[in-house]
């Protein structure tokens, strides 16, 4: 449905630049069963690094509180991501503002050689308060999952739904402006992992072949 750039988000007003930066410092990881967890140990795993032994890692009972410790001081860093990420809006937004923090070019190539499966991406200038330039990141696509054996008739009215809707839905989300079927189609990690109610509404517009 959409991309999900990891980064860490600091203070404005913090010492922290780089991701050795925050070696030993607590970092709010997210909540353990959150996907966004998981890309976060992909990315930092790809450095050489553990959130458990390299850094001070903390896992929230509410995705919630991240910016909450973040802005008391509870703690240095918030792992996330995603376009127009609630948590990384209240940060921002925060007085004195955030700075973020991501993989530097080199650093990228090092992550992406250990975990092929993540993507290069970039976050939009203006998309969170204060930031006036893209900020170039690792990241995966989120996707809508279903039952194996979800009706086929269900899940092309659903893809339909989505794509007549697609204007509207970028209107009121940021992330929403990249829910489109065009992105689907291409952004999918293997065609056959689309449901075939899907796949055959994206082949009848042209999206997919």
């Amino acid at each position: 449905m959409y991309p999900g750039p990891g980064m860490f988000v600091v203070r404005a007003n913090s010492p922290y630049r780089s991701i050795s930066d925050l070696k030993g410092k607590p970092v709010a990881f997210g909540t353990r069963a959150s996907g966004l967890t998981m890309l976060g140990r992909d990315v930092v795993d790809g450095l050489g690094l553990s959130p458990d032994r390299d850094f001070q890692a903390v896992y929230l009972d509410k995705a919630g509180d991240g910016p909450v410790m973040v802005a008391d001081g509870r703690v240095a860093a918030l792992w996330g991501g995603g376009i127009g990420w609630p948590g990384f809006t209240k940060v921002a937004a925060a007085p004195g503002g955030a700075r973020f923090i991501v993989p530097s070019a080199g650093e990228i190539e090092r992550i992406r050689a250990r975990h092929p499966h993540l993507r290069r991406m970039t976050v939009p200038a203006g998309t969170y308060a204060g930031q006036d330039a893209p900020i170039h990141s690792v990241g995966l696509w989120s996707f809508v999952l279903a039952r194996a054996d979800l009706p086929d008739d269900v899940a092309y009215k659903l893809a339909r739904a989505v794509h007549r809707g697609e204007a509207k839905l970028a209107a009121r989300l940021t992330q929403g402006q990249y829910s489109t079927a065009a992105n689907t189609a291409s952004e999918a990690p293997r065609a056959e992992l689309l449901h075939p109610g899907t796949a055959r509404y994206l082949r009848e517009i042209g999206a997919l072949r």
